[in-house]
């Protein structure tokens, strides 16, 4: 059981070694992070930077598309929430009911999911022009994928459960890359428009890879913002609304925005967005509910989430999740 804490508001972001050998030492580290930000980073993870520098360089050559092929992939005639998504395409901006409406983003996109292996798949739209991109974005997604069941791996031994208790949630979890573009910040943005407004995540982990621009905002207990500085070989982890739901907001989903003060360079980012099957039941884990901390949520599935979440962001549902 682990018996419940008020957590303290941190002025840094916790980097954490996964080269450790002892996975109970790094599982206690992730733990106080999970608790205190939401957010860490993760070093010696184990993927290539030649493959890291190689989705960066090719996620330049998609942006550098003619703007009417991009459209082409417009991930509005998806069935799927792959594909493009243009410049002031998604308000990210959490709402308050009472606030007047949030401005879109100053960023552009490009989602892509998993593809079964040796088969015809029409899960994500590739350009026609651009060879390569396909394999490159694939063989990315396989790597951050493996990743990200070894961080769930011990993301459940710091909670106290076994290292294979979130593996049936996952099994079949689709995981969506996302190629992001973020031009300078415009002198012509209106109030409050900035590369991604404040939000939190909607899924399960995200795995970040940010180039050396900066920009990245983390809000801490306190509600001070704090800068995630890049930090070379490293991923930045952070958890997902339904990970603070799996754990009875044990585990902080934490609020985060992007603004580009670059003058002289976009910035890019490809965040991996990692999150149960569709049909998986979440509900607070035992060890995170006590007579002292009791349930604070219902029982859903993460589609009902996810499709709920997507629709406040994007103003409509694919049809994947409205089925």
């Amino acid at each position: 059981m682990i018996i419940y804490t008020p957590p303290r508001a941190p002025s840094a972001i916790p980097v954490i070694d996964l080269s450790e050998s002892d996975p109970g030492t790094t599982a206690r580290a992730i733990h106080i992070a999970c608790r205190e930000t939401g957010f860490f980073y993760v070093s010696h993870h184990g993927i290539a930077s030649s493959l890291i520098e190689a989705q960066f360089l090719w996620a330049k050559r998609f942006f550098d598309l003619p703007l009417a092929e991009k459209m082409g992939l417009d991930m509005r005639r998806s069935a799927t929430r792959a594909g493009y998504e243009p410049i002031e395409g998604q308000v990210l901006d959490s709402q308050d009911a009472n606030a007047a409406a949030a401005p879109p983003d100053l960023k552009e996109s490009f989602y892509c999911g998993r593809e079964l292996e040796g088969a015809a798949s029409t899960a994500n739209p590739w350009p026609t022009t651009l060879q390569g991109f396909r394999e490159q974005m694939l063989v990315y997604r396989k790597a951050v994928a493996n990743l990200g069941d070894h961080l769930l791996s011990l993301l459940a031994l710091s909670l106290d459960l076994r290292p294979d208790w979130f593996e049936d949630a996952y099994n079949g979890a689709l995981g969506t890359v996302r190629l992001i573009k973020y031009p300078p910040h415009p002198t012509t943005a209106v109030d409050n428009q900035i590369g991604a407004g404040a939000h939190t995540d909607w899924g399960g982990i995200t795995l970040l890879a940010q180039d050396d621009a900066g920009g990245l905002e983390v809000r801490n207990a306190e509600g001070e913002w704090i800068e995630a500085k890049p930090i070379p070989g490293t991923f930045v982890i952070n958890l997902g609304d339904l990970t603070a739901r799996w754990t009875n907001d044990l585990y902080n989903s934490t609020m985060h925005r992007v603004k580009n003060n670059r003058s002289d360079r976009d910035r890019y980012s490809v965040p991996f967005f990692y999150s149960p099957r569709a049909d998986a039941v979440i509900e607070p884990i035992p060890t995170c509910v006590s007579a002292e901390y009791p349930r604070r949520f219902e029982t859903c599935t993460a589609s009902v989430h996810m499709a709920e979440m997507f629709r406040r962001s994007y103003g409509f549902t694919p049809k994947e999740m409205s089925a």
